[in-house]
């Protein structure tokens, strides 16, 4: 499967009318079963109605926007080539946001590896540089308080000496507002392992913001 770009031909009547029925199908289970029978057009739908979500988890785990556009086109690749495993029980958005949690984490691992500098989640008061805030929000974003200047270079920083684990469930349920159960089905842990990864990520940033504060008292 190549880049998930527009046919470059015009689509016939019969196209127009599988996208148009594709469109107002509103279950991504009933989407990915018409994908896995071949209507290429359905999977286009679930493109086009999950790629923003993907694009700022990407960015908030990469911190490069490049990076972040890259995880996006080969979270959908592999989800195209995985879809046969999917079970429709679940939630598709939850299962896509493994995948490219995956890819971000390669991505920043294959980064070390040849030894660039480790992926920083850009400060909230960066907005000139940050292309999250151009993409439609349901609530404001944690990342959109007063986090700035200085404090927001040290967490920057500080979300580097994360591990895996705490760096995704910090991103997913500060960043992406999600609840503690769904970062628990993206890490494919329990609950309670998730509440910790994020306890203590919260924990470590918390320290590296302890000089900050106590020289504003």
């Amino acid at each position: 499967m190549g880049r998930l770009e527009a046919r470059p031909t015009l689509l016939t009547a019969t196209e127009s009318r599988s996208l148009n029925n594709s469109r107002m199908e509103c279950n991504d289970s009933g989407l990915v079963t018409r994908t896995r029978a071949g209507d290429n057009d359905a999977f286009r739908v679930l493109v086009e109605r999950h790629s923003r979500p993907l694009f700022r988890l990407a960015y908030r785990m990469t911190g490069n926007q490049q990076d972040a556009e890259d995880v996006v086109q080969d979270s959908f690749l592999r989800a195209y080539k995985q879809l046969a495993r999917f079970d429709e029980r679940a939630s598709f958005g939850t299962w896509l946001y493994r995948i490219a949690v995956n890819c971000s984490l390669d991505l920043v691992r294959s980064r070390k590896r040849r030894n660039e500098q480790v992926a920083r989640v850009p400060p909230a008061d960066s907005e000139a540089d940050d292309p999250t805030l151009a993409l439609p929000s349901r609530d404001p974003a944690p990342d959109r308080l007063a986090m700035s200047g200085e404090v927001g270079d040290r967490v920057a920083a500080a979300m580097t000496e994360l591990s895996a684990s705490e760096r995704t469930a910090f991103v997913l349920r500060h960043f992406e507002g999600m609840c503690i159960e769904d970062v628990s089905r993206v890490l494919g842990c329990q609950p309670g392992a998730a509440k910790h990864s994020v306890f203590r990520a919260v924990q470590k940033l918390r320290r590296a913001l302890e000089p900050l504060v106590s020289a504003a008292r």
